[in-house]
């Protein structure tokens, strides 16, 4: 295997600049190691460690601290037990045909409406709560904030933080100081977590382009290591976690209700990611990367690759980038963001809660519609007389005047 592994993966004209072999960075630095990619089996075992204290952490830090926080998840009326459109909802689609609602309803003996009914009660009981999306948002929250710390901690120092030219300065024999090797590490480790358990996430909007961009930084992350291209894969580690730690904690404070504080740490966030993203990383990184790098050592495969994932990465930014602004443009224009906008709601079409009302048939979960009606109704009742008190107030209030 390891014989197979070097003759068709570990080929130096993929890895290495011309004129460089692997027997030329696998010797121990004075200043730090030489990255190996045997050092990246390490980041499975980690990933799972990142699932196991992600679940720790949710159960014992998250959810506590959302209920402090004032999060509440919406009631919702449970789906009766009806076997063959459970069978038909989790084996065939989640919202059917109206053709294929005629033919359940025909098989179950229930109305189109009652199948409509059952699908949206059953598609709502699926949807994630918000304490759900809270401790989500939490765990990535304090991961991207501790990295961004130790990012900058670690960086702040060195010299191609300053002039991205000292990336390519010796290259690729530079050795790695052992913060940046387990900087790499943790990074790629989480991504993996994150792509694990990406089935068990809130599924987004930008689902698909979530899972190209957790693919996307592994393979960067993966290969920059093992061609040694720590010194920019640090800064482009960096310039992502700048970012990522606001957008999360401006999330938890959506699912919270705390609005204005919502907003505000959005617009930093929008900021900082428009500066970063769209400015930073094609200017100094990438154009680094493309250009100056060449200055120093003549292209090679791994070049190429490198440079098209950073590429795809700078696509990405572009899209969200795009999302972004309009809803800025929306937040300052019109006063408000618009919900179906924000990049932590699900692609699925949201589901209003229970509005119809139940059928004269006494079937087996006519009694949850009728309750849910009722409730629904009752809660509408309340809101309109206490808006219909504060409206009368108004007035009476806007007259005393003028009867004085």
């Amino acid at each position: 295997m390891e014989a197979l592994l070097n003759e068709w993966l570990w080929q130096e004209k993929f890895w290495l600049p011309p004129g460089v072999g692997w027997k030329d960075i696998q010797t121990q630095g004075a200043d730090g190691r030489f990255p190996l990619p045997r050092d990246l089996i390490y980041t499975l075992p980690l990933a799972f460690a990142f699932i196991a204290l992600r679940y720790v952490f949710e159960r014992l830090i998250a959810v506590p601290l959302s209920k402090r926080l004032g999060v509440k998840d919406r009631i919702r009326i449970r789906a009766a037990s009806v076997p063959k459109l459970e069978t038909f909802y989790k084996q065939n689609r989640r919202q059917p045909s109206q053709s294929e609602i005629v033919v359940l309803g025909k098989q179950c003996g229930l109305s189109q409406r009652k199948i409509q009914t059952w699908f949206r009660h059953r598609r709502n009981q699926d949807r994630p709560s918000n304490t759900k999306k809270f401790c989500e948002a939490s765990w990535r929250f304090v991961f991207y904030l501790a990295a961004f710390t130790a990012g900058l901690a670690s960086l702040i120092n060195t010299p191609w933080f300053w002039d991205h030219r000292e990336c390519w300065r010796g290259y690729p024999k530079q050795p790695v100081a052992e913060a940046h090797h387990w900087y790499y590490i943790l990074e790629m480790g989480f991504y993996l977590s994150l792509l694990l358990s990406v089935s068990v996430d809130v599924k987004r909007k930008d689902f698909k382009e979530q899972v190209i961009h957790h693919i996307a930084t592994l393979f960067l992350i993966g290969f920059s290591y093992c061609a040694n291209y720590v010194r920019v894969g640090t800064l482009v580690m960096f310039v992502h976690d700048s970012s990522d730690f606001l957008l999360e904690s401006a999330k938890m404070f959506h699912y919270a209700g705390w609005t204005t504080t919502c907003d505000s740490l959005f617009v930093v966030f929008a900021v900082v990611f428009l500066v970063t993203r769209l400015v930073v990383l094609p200017s100094r990184v990438i154009y680094s990367t493309l250009v100056v790098s060449k200055d120093y050592f003549k292209p090679f495969n791994g070049y190429y690759f490198f440079n098209a994932l950073l590429l795809v990465l700078q696509a990405l930014h572009i899209f969200w980038a795009y999302l972004i602004l309009r809803m800025v443009y929306k937040f300052v224009f019109l006063g408000k963001v618009e919900r179906d906008e924000r990049s932590d709601e699900e692609s699925e079409v949201e589901d209003e809660e229970e509005e119809d009302e139940p059928e004269e048939d006494g079937d087996e979960f006519s009694w949850e519609q009728r309750k849910g009606t009722i409730n629904s109704k009752l809660a509408s009742l309340a809101n309109n007389c206490v808006l219909n008190n504060l409206t009368n107030q108004r007035n009476i209030n806007s007259r005393l005047p003028k009867a004085r």
